[in-house]
Parts: structure tokens; sequence; C-alpha cells
């Protein structure tokens, strides 16, 4: 499989990637291992996950995610097949959260514990933390990558203002850069990043790894009345996506589909694949069988005309410009 230059750095990635919040969460260790084996033997070897997952279900502490990822990696023998990413920053209950040098240096080595690795591909703020400079934090990603504990750096959920400053400092002190940027992003949710983050990802040259590339599962075309929202249990996070502009999406992403003999999800997915600015929609599976789905996306030339139907279906009123 072709694979695609994180940003500026010497990471290469296949157009997809795979995201670890399932693990440990609607996919036990057993299924998790079956899924990771699928990914890389279909030629694909970019893995999200975050020292964060999974808090949010009863009972978890954070790093179950991590954990099954370091237990698959040691069981398959085959961490030179795969580019592991994770996160620092969100808040572990109990314990902390933030973009200090102090919690960055220490969850890394909780990271990198329970990933059974001796490095992390990339690193990445999870989200901005109004409280640390952002020149602490790059000091501390800096030492990482000296010690040879990262190689590379990401931010998530930053603002164009934040990665800016970054970028400033970086230049500034020598220290290494972001080279990526993990926003929410898909057919639906457009306006935020295409307006502020896009131009500047372009600019810099910085990679892109979207998350939500699904949004939540509407894109596959599973919910399209409010019946289907108690089809799993992340149907009333696209409550907000049943109304006229998403039923357009649908409809768009239905004939495209049908022309290709393909389904809606592996349509979106390949919209944002085909993006000039994106390096690799992340997607999660559940399943090998939903695995072998997002496999198939990365088979899907879309052709200009199918991109034009979408993009007129899903457009969106622009924000007025912002004078600088």
């Amino acid at each position: 499989m072709r694979k695609r230059r994180l940003g500026q750095s010497s990471i290469e990635v296949a157009p997809l990637m795979l995201g670890g919040n399932v693990f440990g969460w609607t996919a036990d260790e057993a299924t998790s291992f079956k899924i990771l084996d699928a990914f890389v033997e279909a030629g694909l070897n970019f893995i999200d996950t975050a020292d964060s997952y999974s808090t949010w279900v009863p009972g978890h502490k954070g790093g179950e995610s991590e954990t099954i990822i370091g237990n698959w990696v040691k069981r398959s023998g085959k961490r030179d097949k795969v580019v592991i990413a994770t996160k620092v920053g969100s808040e572990i209950p109990a314990e902390g959260k933030g973009l200090s040098k102090t919690w960055i240096m220490r969850e890394a080595e909780r990271s990198l514990k329970r990933l059974q690795s001796d490095v992390i591909d990339l690193y990445q703020s999870h989200r901005v933390d109004p409280d640390t400079p952002v020149e602490e934090t790059l000091e501390a990603y800096s030492q990482l990558i000296q010690q040879g504990k990262v190689r590379v750096i990401g931010c998530s959920n930053f603002t164009a203002e934040r990665i800016r400053e970054s970028l400033a400092a970086s230049r500034k002190h020598g220290w290494p850069r972001y080279e990526s940027l993990q926003p929410h992003y898909n057919l639906y949710e457009r306006a935020a990043y295409e307006t502020t983050l896009e131009p500047l990802a372009l600019q810099e040259k910085l990679g892109v790894i979207p998350y939500f590339a699904l949004a939540s599962g509407f894109l596959t075309g599973k919910y399209r009345s409010q019946d289907d929202l108690a089809k799993s249990p992340r149907g009333q996070a696209v409550k907000k996506y049943l109304n006229d502009r998403g039923f357009r999406i649908l409809q768009a992403l239905d004939r495209v589909a049908e022309r290709h003999l393909t389904k809606p999800a592996q349509v979106a997915l390949a919209w944002l694949m085909a993006r000039p600015s994106i390096t690799a929609p992340i997607a999660s599976a559940t399943s090998v069988e939903q695995l072998r789905d997002l496999v198939d996306a990365t088979r899907l030339d879309l052709d200009v005309s199918d991109i034009e139907q979408l993009d007129r279906a899903s457009a969106y009123e622009r924000p007025a410009e912002r004078i600088a």
C-alpha cells in the first residue's frame, strides 16, 4: 500500500489510521488482537491511542487501550510493522492532566511501559493547556526526543493560534516542531477545519489525521431517523446530524456508493483521503468485519464528479471573514 509522509518527518504511514479508543471498551482484548492482526495483514500501519483511553468507561482508570496494544505488540512481535501514536494532556481522574513538563515526562514513561515499547513514534498534545506555556511543553518533548523515547510530536484539538504560537517557539529555540494535527473533521463537520486549520496545515506542511472521520457512525448510513438512535451506545451522538443537510449528505453518499458498488462509509473515508491536506483519517472497528470495510475504503478512488457531488451536498455557510 502506498504510504504518505507525516508532515516533514521521516515517518511514512498508510492513508488510513486505526482508532484505538475502542480497545478495552467496545472491543475486548481478544477481539482487539484480531483487529490489529487483520489491520497489519492488510498493509496498514498507523495506530492512534491515548493515555486517557478509556477513562469514560465505569471502572476504567485510563491506559486500557495502550495496555492492549502493548500486549498485542509483545504477542505478535510486530512492533516494527506499526507506527504507534499516543497522546498526553487529557485528564486522568484523581491523578492529573495538562501539558506541564512534569506531567508529560511522567506520562511518557507510563505510556511506554503500557505499550511495551522503547519509543513512541508520534507523541501528541491531546488538547490545549491554557495554564502551561507552549515553551515548557515543547522543551519536555525536546528532551524526550533527545533521550530516544519519542520520534515525532503532534497536536490534537489545537486552535490555529495555538499551533502558530507553538511553531514559532520551536523555530526560536531550535526545538522539534509539531509535525501533525489531529482535528475533528469529516464530510459533515467541515467548516472549522477548512476555514482556519487547513490553510495553516498546507502552509506549514503539517500532517493531518482527523478524528470522528465517520461522524460517530452517522456517515455509515446506519442512522436515518430518530428510531435508529437506539441501535448503539453512540446513537445519541449523531442526533444533531438528523437535519436537512445531514440527509442531503446521506443521499449523496448513497448515490456515489451505488455507482462504485460499495458502502457509504467507504465513500466518506475516501472523500477524506482524497483531500490534499489529509494524511490519514482515523476510524475505529469493533470487529474484523468492520475493519475490512475500512480497508476497502483505501482501495476506492473517487473521481472529480464524485467529489463535487459530495462537496455540494455537504456545503456549509462560511463564517464572516475576520480582519487580522
